[in-house]
């Protein structure tokens, strides 16, 4: 008993050395793909920034893991990027995506989302930021704020976002509308296939599954991020979102790394013979001249 139990636990140090093994080896390789459609709305307030290759962006002054990439999209109000007009009014929600190797973190203020699929398997990195939420909710109203039919204070959908200073109350003190934002670190594995990004006129009308669902027969189709981005935003159109939409998809996983495509099968071909025909092949197969 005492030898198995030691078999049994050598076993199980080296799976456990394994798949420690495996991930470290893994190294993602980054391709991203971003579509943006202005909606239902008379103006477009969401922007998005994809940079595949950070270290080259920033210059040779800053040193990171290979591969290295920053990817945000944020959704505006009050026409927060233009200069000329903003006011106390003017915020916008924020997520942001930023990979140094194997090495991935989110970072939300909002209810922009981020979903990673693992496996074909959608999985949140984010929380969406709304005052109807329990736990956002909770808070809330702790610090002296109010949820009016599904609205902080009965202005603002959501309950973090940058801006709003209006809302906020004088600065050192607390204030139920927060930009502090919550944070997701995880390290990729050869599981992890790709992740999306998306503003909330995705998420208004579609579940991460759904999402993750569509982005993946795409990819086994076609292997293009930015036309995957499309067909989700394409999608939410046809599923009537009543705002602006921004999505990026980020892929880890190169075109070697594709699952191989089921073999096609060969079509049967029918064809007939005359009795002439039939007759010379028999006289043929025979060995004989005549039928």
């Amino acid at each position: 008993m005492k030898r198995c139990g030691i078999h049994i636990l050598c076993l199980t140090d080296l799976t456990t050395n394994c798949l420690e093994s495996a991930v470290l080896q893994f190294v993602p390789s980054i391709r991203s793909g971003s579509f943006t459609d202005i909606g239902p709305r008379r103006y477009m307030e969401d922007e998005h920034v994809c940079i595949d290759d950070l270290s080259s962006h920033l210059g040779p002054c800053f040193k990171f893991p290979k591969p290295n990439a920053f990817y945000g999209v944020f959704d505006g109000h009050g026409a927060l990027a233009d200069d000329c007009s903003v006011s106390s009014s003017s915020g916008t929600t924020a997520l942001t995506a930023m990979i140094f190797g194997r090495f991935l973190m989110v970072a939300n203020a909002g209810d922009c989302r981020a979903v990673l699929c693992r496996k074909g398997e959608a999985i949140d990195l984010s929380q969406d930021h709304r005052p109807i939420y329990p736990s956002e909710r909770r808070r809330v109203e702790e610090l002296g704020g109010y949820v009016d039919d599904g609205y902080l204070n009965g202005v603002l959908s959501v309950s973090r976002a940058l801006g709003d200073w209006d809302m906020k109350l004088p600065r050192g003190s607390s204030s139920p509308l927060i930009a502090e934002p919550e944070f997701q670190q995880m390290v990729l594995t050869e599981g992890d296939e790709f992740l999306i990004i998306g503003c909330d006129g995705i998420w208004d009308v579609m579940s991460s599954q759904h999402a993750v669902s569509l982005v993946l027969r795409g990819l086994r189709r076609h292997d293009d991020p930015e036309q995957c981005a499309r067909d989700l935003v394409m999608e939410a159109l046809r599923l009537n979102t009543f705002d602006n939409l921004t999505v990026i998809i980020v892929c880890f996983t190169s075109l070697d790394h594709r699952e191989p495509s089921p073999p096609r099968q060969r079509r049967m071909r029918c064809c007939s013979l005359s009795a002439e025909a039939l007759c010379s092949l028999r006289s043929l197969l025979d060995g004989n001249d005549s039928c």
